[in-house]
């Protein structure tokens, strides 16, 4: 895990980055800390340590005003893309379980209960594997007894909202995953 300077904080940020070594897929992107909150978005874009994107900086922003004192960015599929209409039409199973093995050692690291922030949006819909690749981490996270949580609620589909455009006053609401993937099973 490389340490970097980040010139806006003033102090040392330890940062939590996985990818693959031909930066087409990222697993994970974060800080690290005692109390982090986990978002779980549909796919990762060009972002990386002290080079965050829009959507990663809303991300950071929320999470501290929401009292945590880190963040860890995870996907519903790994695969790099700036515009999510260019992902893989099926789904890479080789990076899908590389996925879920990162995102099962990361959850496995965080003392007490994890609270993650679903945040994928209506990007859901962009391909059916997606309700798949999702179903598996639902299936990982229950077994860390996560706590589930939205910020900025749903959108009229019953979605988790995507972070980008949202007030760092937002707060975090209970989310109820467990009814969330039982609709999902019937798409």
């Amino acid at each position: 895990m490389p340490e970097k300077e980040n010139p806006k904080l003033k102090t040392l940020v330890p940062w939590l980055y996985h990818n693959d070594h031909h930066n087409t897929v990222r697993y994970i992107l974060g800080t690290e800390g005692k109390r982090p909150l986990v978002c779980i978005g549909i796919n990762p874009s060009t972002a990386e340590p002290d080079r965050l994107d829009n959507t990663l900086k809303s991300v950071a922003r929320l999470a501290k005003s929401n009292g945590f004192d880190s963040w860890i960015m995870l996907n519903v599929y790994p695969q790099r893309a700036t515009d999510p209409d260019h992902l893989h039409r099926k789904a890479d199973a080789v990076i899908h379980r590389k996925n879920l093995a990162a995102i099962e050692k990361m959850l496995s690291g965080i003392k007490g209960r994890p609270v993650i922030w679903a945040a994928w949006g209506t990007l859901i819909d962009k391909r059916d594997f997606l309700s798949q690749c999702l179903r598996d981490i639902y299936h990982v996270a229950k077994k860390h007894h996560c706590r589930w949580v939205t910020i900025g609620g749903v959108t009229k589909d019953g979605h988790p909202r995507h972070p980008l455009r949202m007030s760092a006053a937002t707060k975090t609401t209970p989310f109820a995953i467990d009814d969330y993937m039982k609709r999902v099973e019937n798409w």
